[in-house]
């Protein structure tokens, strides 16, 4: 961290600023290859398919997608809206992905569109080996103002800390139920292939950190490593065709922290619980495992026993 390095946290908390993103079908097709789907679930992969439609976790990728199609760079988008007030610069290649949260508001369109993400400082802490960001994203139809989802993401930017800050909330606990801990109700293997990183950024991350090896051995990592939302997003297809019979509306929440990096060509396993929680739904707790390495933990979704389709 450089010498001085200090954060006003009452100018950065409530900043806001706005953008228009964009997606289409093409782009749902993408992201379902990206996250491992296999070729035997056609309706997240072919879009004449009866039932396709994006997956749940979709909306995820257009937190770092513009309105175009073409190749971005990281560094604009993650700044886009300008600099938050009260945070000095960072060296941004320290970004990682903390924690990701996921409410569905109302089911995304299946074709796509064009939406405004508003986007809200909501707390910077200090970690002492470095700096949390923590922000929202809520997402609406630029023409029909449809509130879709709202996206809650902690960044961690490693070596910014010691400033003197808060340290932040204490986040929920969401662990494996005690007495089934070594018997997952489902379990699902994503099996990354070594290009999977440089596949999954085609969805709008081109933070270099997950496609330069210079980049990577800079901040002390090995080589590049695969985006947590890529093993997020496959989570999201295992719930979904798990305890959800493959049906998106169902799909209502999901939240998880990045435990650790996935080097591409990794396995991760991913062992999921169904547990009671009311009587219009149910959660599923998660864990991912990349060998004996925990890799995503705190996993929580909530799902609904019953459609919204037919009330669309």
């Amino acid at each position: 961290m450089p010498e001085g390095y200090k954060v006003d946290v009452e100018k950065a908390i409530g900043h806001k600023s706005s953008e228009v993103v964009a997606c289409n079908r093409r782009d749902f097709l993408l992201y379902a290859l990206s996250v491992g789907v296999p070729d035997t679930d056609l309706q997240w992969l072919y879009e004449n398919d009866p039932k396709f439609g994006p997956l749940p976790t979709y909306a995820l990728s257009l937190l770092l997608k513009s309105d175009h199609w073409d190749v971005n760079v990281f560094t604009e988008r993650f700044s886009a809206g300008g600099p938050i007030p009260g945070i000095p610069p960072y060296n941004p290649d320290c970004i990682v992905h903390g924690e990701q949260s996921l409410e569905v508001v109302n089911p995304f369109p299946v074709v796509g569109g064009r939406f405004k993400a508003v986007k809200t400082c909501t707390g910077v802490y200090d970690k002492v080996s470095g700096m949390v960001i923590s922000s929202t994203v809520d997402l609406y139809g630029e023409t029909d103002h449809v509130h879709y989802c709202r996206m809650d993401s902690q960044m961690f930017v490693r070596g910014y800390g010691g400033w003197g800050g808060p340290k932040g909330p204490k986040a929920a606990s969401y662990k494996p139920p005690a007495d089934r801990a070594s018997s997952p109700d489902a379990s699902v293997d994503f099996h990354t292939g070594t290009h999977q990183a440089l596949l999954y950024r085609l969805s709008g991350d081109f933070n270099p950190l997950h496609a330069d090896p210079k980049v990577a051995q800079s901040v002390g990592l090995p080589q590049p490593i695969l985006h947590g939302l890529c093993s997020y997003g496959r989570v999201g297809h295992a719930i979904t065709q798990q305890f959800a019979g493959n049906d998106r509306h169902r799909f209502k929440s999901i939240s998880a922290r990045f435990a650790s990096p996935v080097l591409p060509g990794e396995t991760v396993t991913i062992d999921m619980w169904k547990v009671p929680r009311d009587a219009s739904s149910f959660d599923v707790i998660f864990v991912g495992r990349a060998g004996n390495r925990v890799v995503l933990t705190n996993g929580h979704a909530v799902i609904a026993n019953e459609s919204t389709s037919s009330k669309l």
